[in-house]
């Protein structure tokens, strides 16, 4: 028998899984059981962080995401209540003056990317989400997932110490409050106890920034050789990374910090690719402006430059009492003389700490010029049109001798072998549905992309157990009535199957997405299908299939068939709300 490689081998599996009723009940659940017990909300780290064999000792899963109200997002002060973490928006009626942004502990990247006001009230936390994974990963990863995984590349870490965000962790002794900035004691060390969860993450809104919502992401990859390994991506010269770094987008910007008094925030990223990078280098800040356009006072993030994301204080504090425009270049030498960066398989030392000069004069300079919004892309798809709310559900407590029961593909299915298994896993082996595919099993690839109460997602990445009541679509449910889906259709006539390996999962996402946006634009028909890779590097026919799909989409077809799910949602759940055995 060949022996397996180190990086291929399983970690052991988890064999129990908890889905608590309520907060209180995961606290009492998370009490009883101790270190043996993991909470997990989008599992897009956990799940990949136990197959590696990271997490040693975690017997039980206890998975918060069908816990309702937990998802919600509040925005107090600036016109009302945020609404909630699904991306719907609240109504406004409260003053205009500086709010209060609350998080909970289940909202999503995708939910804070799909939110405009949330978006203004706190830029940079929105720039760091769409910078995580593509579409279907944004779908499951929460932020506070993001902060208790506690890697220093981890984006919205960064953008949440600029803010000066504020945790409440919650546990059956009580509540505390820590800073964002004293939560992380090293690398991948946090504050947390095995028996806390992160109930809230809250901060002060930002003002609303005075640049446009419209162009590209604010990353610092705009500029040929940035990402293709061409002379100048890694010749030790990141500072032509782009000609004018007073801008995110390249415009040229308001020069001297004229865009008027207030706090406002912007988040950079260097990555090696446009999409679904681990982070170089980042920087996140936010500035208060006083009536003169003088500099208050400067928080200065930097990410994925050593074991923990750091706060630049030396560097910030030379901007008091100046113009930001005037300081930029004297504080983004300070920061990156501040810091001593690690080499590793992205970027070596040196090239980190003079990427970092390039980040925090690039950041400091479009908030100077309050282009800082700018770059933000027009309608960025999240391949969720259709996802179906939390719904409250009784206490589940499975392992793999139980059966669940899940609407796949419109019938309900029952299967056992769900509680230890990924989604991915179970739908093949169990189900015997082998049309989604495993291609990296790390959430990088998107071939095993599926739609999950309606929402693109990686089934890799995604516990399978978390389908009990749910409603699923694979690529083999696409289908209706023996006519393919026009993106099916349309990706076999123009050539964009190429070897197939990939193409369930393009085709899922792209399904997705011509459902959201029935006439995509180039730049969103590129910007939903970033989660997926093709290895046969043909994306050209793959785009021109789904420009093709959504013109020839007839109104029914998808919908009908996400409506017959529905129906039979019934059965399943009427056992659910009943407590009978599935």
């Amino acid at each position: 028998m060949t022996q397996l490689h180190e990086a291929q081998r399983r970690g052991e599996p988890v064999r129990r899984y908890v889905a608590p009723a309520s907060l209180a009940d995961a606290l009492e659940t998370l009490a009883e059981l101790g270190p043996a017990a993991r909470p997990v909300a989008g599992g897009t780290d956990l799940l990949l962080e136990l197959s590696r064999g990271a997490r040693p000792g975690v017997e039980v899963l206890v998975d918060l995401s069908a816990v309702a109200s937990l998802d919600a997002i509040a925005i107090t002060g600036t016109g009302g209540d945020g609404g909630r973490g699904d991306g719907s928006q609240g109504q406004g009626g409260g003053d205009q003056g500086r709010g209060r942004v609350e998080l909970g502990p289940l909202v999503t990247h995708g939910a804070v990317v799909g939110h405009d006001r949330l978006r203004a009230a706190a830029l940079p936390l929105a720039q760091a989400c769409l910078e995580v994974g593509g579409p279907p990963l944004r779908n499951r990863a929460t932020v506070a997932g993001n902060l208790v995984t506690a890697s220093p590349a981890n984006d919205t870490i960064s953008a949440l110490m600029a803010l000066g965000a504020e945790l409440t962790l919650a546990s059956v002794r009580g509540e505390r409050t820590v800073a964002v900035s004293d939560f992380f004691t090293g690398y991948r060390a946090t504050v947390l106890e095995p028996d806390e969860l992160i109930t809230k993450i809250a901060f002060d809104a930002l003002d609303s920034s005075p640049g446009a919502l419209g162009g590209s992401p604010g990353t610092l990859d705009s500029s040929p050789g940035a990402l293709d390994g061409s002379p100048g991506a890694l010749d030790g010269s990141p500072d032509t990374l782009d000609s004018s770094p007073g801008t995110l987008d390249g415009s040229p910007g308001t020069p001297g910090g004229l865009s008027g008094p207030g706090r406002r925030g912007v988040f950079v990223k260097l990555g090696l690719r446009r999409a679904q990078a681990i982070s170089v280098v980042h920087a996140a800040a936010v500035a208060r402006f006083g009536p003169d356009g003088a500099v208050e006072d400067l928080r200065l993030a930097l990410g994925s430059v050593g074991p923990v994301v750091v706060m630049a204080e030396t560097a910030a504090y030379l901007t008091r009492g100046r113009r930001l425009d005037e300081a930029a270049s004297e504080v983004a030498e300070a920061a990156a003389a501040g810091v001593e960066p690690v080499d590793d398989l992205r970027a070596t030392a040196q090239y980190r700490t003079r990427t970092v000069k390039v980040a925090v004069e690039r950041a400091l300079r479009a908030l100077a010029a309050g282009t800082e919004a700018s770059a933000w892309p027009a309608s960025p798809p999240r391949l969720a049109a259709g996802g179906l709310p939390t719904r409250p559900r009784p206490r589940r407590d499975l392992t793999d001798a139980d059966e669940v029961a899940t609407v796949v593909n419109g019938q309900t299915r029952r299967a056992a072998g769900a509680a230890s298994a990924t989604l991915l896993d179970w739908l093949r082996d169990e189900l015997g549905l082998t049309g989604t595919k495993e291609g990296c099993a790390e959430g990088e690839c998107g071939a095993c992309t599926v739609h999950l109460d309606g929402r693109a997602v990686l089934a890799c990445l995604t516990p399978a157990a978390r389908a009990d009541g749910a409603e699923v679509v694979t690529v083999e449910g696409l289908a209706a009535d023996g006519a393919l889906h026009p993106v099916q259709a349309a990706m076999e006539t123009l050539g964009g199957v190429q070897c197939g390996f990939c193409t369930p999962g393009f085709v899922m996402s792209a399904a997705k997405l011509i459902e959201e946006a029935p006439s995509p634009t180039a730049e969103q028909v590129e910007h939903g299908l970033s989660g997926n890779l093709c290895r046969c590097t043909g994306y050209y026919p793959i785009i021109a299939a789904v420009k093709a799909a959504a013109e020839a989409r007839p109104a029914a077809g998808y919908e009908a068939e996400a409506a017959t799910g529905a129906e039979a949602m019934a059965e399943p759940a009427a056992d659910a709300a009943a407590g009978a055995e599935p």
